[in-house]
């Protein structure tokens, strides 16, 4: 028998699946990228709200400037995101395109083969039966492989068949895929376009902001100066009440007083594993918002020369929401800086979460609090609209990244 026509269904059928393969992994991309697409898009909704208020509550420059620089960083990332899906539909239109053609060529091979297939079996039909074609064998060896041929010749044309019919099916759906991606892509470089127009507008008011900024050098440098002295005040409290918990802690413990190591019960270390086993899956501090500022060091805003330290997170939300406990365990301080607001420090075995920029409190020292426990009331200064908690956490005295230990923080 002639085994040509089995070995070119083979080769198409690996193409089909080597096709298959490459389609699922630029789907799963496109997922991916419609996900990053879709949180970013809200991250800005949640910047407008939560950092932007009335033209009436705008804040200091330095405050408009801050929020601006994070809006157009966003922005950024979304035009690029939406840039990447767009070139991602550019290559799966083009593949399709070519797909549909060679499918299209296939299925008329296919047809043509088919057609001439059913000719020759007429032909033969009318010439000799399969009875003669079987009895004219030499041998029993040489008929049954005759059979064999003509069973595998009739099975050979419904696979025929059934692979035109399989085609013309998937011509049908490439041909939708087509027409659906096409739409998808106009409707992403009309928001790609909406979103270069903000960003350009964007941009035009922090040069506006700059300009300001220029004219008035002395006076927003000193309000950096003090911004950035105020935060150190709070870091240096944060530190020292941290370090009077733990000489407080060991002392009660029979310990030594001047480790910066707390001495822990075999309760504490429990809740300490516990905490631990839950590194980048602890629950956010606030029930909704967006982080407004990052752990580490970062550029000013206006002179980005000069570097801040930011030893938490600094996250944005609605006014009148609460700090709520990211994990179990006891209130060991509370804070009330002069001039200022009031925080409240938990502790976790030996892990210390501290929460800043309260305006009321809920909790006492001692308190044994749960999981998402309310704590207080975030402050809302009236100056800009806006409601931040400052958030802290540190090992022992060690201050530790918070983007690494909550849940996507």
């Amino acid at each position: 028998m002639n085994s040509k026509p089995l070995i070119r269904i083979s080769l198409k059928l690996c193409i089909v699946l080597f096709i298959g393969t490459g389609a699922l992994a630029q789907t799963n991309e496109q997922k991916a990228l419609e996900a990053k697409r879709e949180q970013l898009q809200k991250e800005i909704k949640s910047i407008n709200r939560l950092l932007f208020a009335e033209k009436k509550q705008k804040g200091t420059v330095l405050e408009q400037m801050e929020a601006l620089e994070q809006k157009i960083n966003v922005l950024q990332q979304l035009i690029n995101v939406t840039n990447q899906q767009s070139n991602l539909l550019n290559r799966q239109v083009n593949t399709n395109i070519r797909n549909i053609s060679k499918l299209r060529d296939d299925l008329e091979s296919l047809k043509e083969d088919y057609a001439t297939m059913i000719q020759k079996s007429y032909q033969n039909k009318s010439q000799q039966s399969r009875l003669m074609f079987l009895l004219s064998s030499e041998n029993f060896f040489q008929a049954f492989k005759r059979l064999q041929y003509l069973k595998q010749y009739t099975q050979y044309r419904k696979e025929q068949g059934v692979q035109i019919a399989v085609k013309a099916d998937e011509l049908t759906q490439l041909n939708r895929d087509l027409t659906e991606q096409r739409k998808v892509k106009e409707k992403l470089v009309a928001e790609n376009l909406v979103a270069k127009n903000e960003l350009q507008a964007e941009r035009a008011d922090q040069q506006g902001l700059l300009a300001t900024i220029r004219k008035n050098e002395n006076k927003y440098s000193a309000a950096i100066l003090k911004k950035s002295q105020e935060t150190k005040k709070i870091d240096q409290q944060i530190d020292e009440l941290i370090r009077s918990a733990i000489a407080a802690s060991n002392k009660k413990a029979g310990g030594s007083s001047n480790s910066i190591k707390f001495v822990l019960t075999p309760e504490a270390i429990i809740v300490a594993n516990n905490f631990s086993a839950n590194k980048g899956k602890l629950d956010w501090p606030v029930e909704r918002g967006i982080v407004s500022r990052g752990f580490g060091v970062y550029n000013d805003a206006v002179y980005p020369g000069i570097k801040h330290q930011n030893n938490g997170v600094i996250i944005a939300t609605d006014e009148g929401s609460k700090a709520r406990s990211i994990f179990e365990g006891e209130v060991i301080g509370i804070m009330a800086v002069p001039g200022g607001n009031m925080g409240v420090q938990v502790k976790h075995g030996n892990y210390i979460s501290t929460y800043y920029n309260l305006s009321k409190l809920f909790v006492k020292k001692g308190d044994r609090v749960s999981r998402k426990e309310e704590l207080g009331e975030i402050y809302t200064n009236r100056s800009n609209g806006q409601t931040q908690l400052k958030f802290y956490l540190y090992q022992d005295a060690n201050r530790l990244n918070p983007e690494e230990w909550i849940y996507r923080l």
